[in-house]
């Protein structure tokens, strides 16, 4: 037995009848938090190249893969066999270049193709922005809105914004004295910058309109 089936099984029992009772009341909501948690611990361990740690949240975030897929398996939904099948027909489907005949000249050309083929797979999303977590932390979700923005060739903020910051160090002294003076005047940064993302994210998503606009009015 491999030691991911051994895994699967040690959960199983451990959800199972005569198993942990606080294991087995535990649903896809109330592991919620706990996801969150680990994948915060894993990244931190990462950041300070602790090997060992790392290995260690690794498992961590993998228990709450295997506890969620025990929950859909108990329930007669699915199984971790379907999330990783589900998952290898994505990985082959969004990578042509490797598992088909597609050719790609470097990186730029194969995100390209990510972002045209993930499009294709959710026509639902109308917009680039459609699919950010809301609940992402105001600064993480800034990032990822302005990432996507500049990839579908949205006009935002650019880097030269942040004039005499070169380095991560410089960048997180500056942040941090921002933060420092909000204090001060009692405002709360967290809850600014998530405004002023929302701001960004209706000015970026008009825009869009306006390009989808034209181009229809473009057509013959």
């Amino acid at each position: 037995m491999s030691a991911i089936d051994e895994l699967v099984a040690v959960m199983a029992r451990l959800r199972g009848p005569g198993g942990c009772p606080w294991d087995a009341e535990q649903t896809h909501a109330s592991l919620v938090p706990f996801v969150i948690e680990e994948a915060h611990e894993l990244a931190e361990a990462i950041e300070a190249g602790d090997e060992a740690h790392v290995r260690e949240e690794l498992g961590d975030v993998l228990l709450q893969v295997v506890f969620h897929a025990d929950i859909a398996r108990a329930e007669g939904r699915f199984d971790l066999d379907d999330v990783a099948g589900a998952l290898v027909e994505k990985l082959r489907r969004r990578h042509p270049h490797v598992f088909a005949e597609t050719a790609v000249a470097g990186v730029d050309e194969v995100v390209a193709n990510w972002d045209a083929i993930k499009r294709a797979e959710k026509p639902e999303r109308g917009s680039a922005l459609d699919g950010i977590p809301s609940s992402l932390p105001a600064l993480a979700r800034a990032e990822k809105v302005l990432r996507r923005a500049r990839r579908a060739g949205l006009e935002a903020p650019t880097e030269a914004d942040a004039a005499g910051v070169d380095t991560e160090a410089e960048l997180g002294r500056a942040l941090l004295r921002t933060v420092a003076a909000a204090a001060e005047r009692g405002l709360d940064a967290e809850r600014a910058l998530r405004g002023a993302i929302r701001e960004l994210e209706s000015a970026l998503r008009a825009q869009e309109g306006e390009r989808g606009a034209a181009g229809e009015a473009a057509l013959p």
